[in-house]
């Protein structure tokens, strides 16, 4: 099972224009940090869908361009040098609105395991591109499963964290019936007690 990206791996999301720049271990417990580089019009968070993290608080640290990011239906725009923290369980998604390209780090605290999460997710769009449609939105069926087996790091915005619980729990077998796959597990223990953490 992978443990570890190797540093400076960099995975790109034709569909967001968004690259991931991941290094180091998978299974810090304390902090997730990568790098995302956003192309011109790219967006960060599932093609700019608003969504909520229920168990960590999210920290973006801008370091060229310019990044708009909506909390709460309220938008910002961050200049580089500049940082925004999103609470746990609030309504967010992030976008460039710059020229150019905008680079940030971004990170999680706790850490849970956001880096095995989204390194899974933009493995997928790359490796199994036919599993999502032309705009880059991954079938339901995919979204059931990765979020059901990933449970508390990422729900839709506006619907009942319980209710997409109960129904990712009902869709994850079907999916994996219908053949879809993650391309990167999660850890079923905490990472401390593997020895993992860094």
């Amino acid at each position: 099972m992978l443990t570890e990206i190797a540093r400076g791996t960099r995975l790109r999301n034709a569909f967001n224009k968004e690259t991931f720049v991941f290094s180091g271990p998978l299974d810090n417990l304390d902090v997730a940090r990568f790098g995302v580089i956003l192309e011109k019009g790219g967006s960060g968070g599932g093609n700019a869908l608003v969504h909520v993290h229920p168990g960590a608080d999210e920290h973006f640290a801008v370091r060229s361009g310019r990044v708009k990011i909506v909390v709460d239906g309220r938008e910002q725009v961050v200049e580089a040098g500049g940082g925004v923290t999103v609470p746990r369980g609030r309504p967010h998604y992030f976008a460039n609105v710059g020229e150019g390209n905008a680079e940030l780090e971004v990170s999680f605290t706790p850490a849970q395991q956001h880096l095995r999460f989204f390194a899974n997710f933009v493995t997928l769009t790359v490796k199994q591109p036919k599993w999502f449609s032309s705009a880059g939105d991954p079938n339901f069926l995919l979204i059931a499963l990765v979020l059901h087996t990933y449970r508390n790091h990422m729900y839709l915005a506006g619907v009942p964290i319980w209710l997409q619980k109960l129904l990712f729990a009902v869709l994850a077998p079907m999916a994996r019936l219908a053949g879809y796959r993650l391309a990167i597990e999660p850890l079923r223990e905490a990472p401390a007690r593997l020895g993992l953490a860094a």
